[in-house]
């Protein structure tokens, strides 16, 4: 496969992420399980003073959530720009680089404090990022 349908896979990979992590920051609260309710509840429920403004943990949750939406969204942009300047070979190579170890880091993040399948998409877009840096450099 060419570097740039590598990269072109990767991306719709991260926005599938995308749009499953969106689908979780928006449903969190509904519990599927009973025994869980009352610590959401908690989350929301219980407020504090933190530097200066009263929050909850539920806010932090869902801020953390909403920046990983963003988070991703811009990597999904990333690889599929990447795909269109591989003329330049320098810049694109250390933004693969990049993308390439955050994806990476990304994906053993959500193997330890989340979940497989999520950890899954972040690994599948690092092992294309990564052929796709190493086609590159053999053109």
């Amino acid at each position: 496969m060419k570097p740039k349908l590598l990269l072109r896979i990767a991306s719709v990979i991260m926005l599938l992420h995308t749009a499953g992590h969106t689908m979780g920051t928006l449903t969190w609260k509904d519990s599927p399980d009973p025994a869980i309710a009352p610590v959401i509840d908690g989350m929301i429920n219980k407020h504090f003073i933190f530097m200066g403004r009263e929050c909850s943990i539920a806010m932090f949750y869902c801020g953390y959530g909403v920046t990983m939406i963003f988070v991703l969204l811009l990597i999904t942009a990333l690889l599929w720009i990447a795909g269109n300047h591989l003329d330049s070979r320098p810049l694109v190579n250390k933004l693969l680089l990049m993308l390439f170890s955050f994806l990476c880091l990304l994906a053993v993040t959500e193997l330890i404090y989340f979940f497989p399948f999520a950890a899954a998409f972040s690994f599948i877009a690092a092992v294309l990022t990564g052929i796709a840096m190493i086609r590159i450099r053999r053109i």
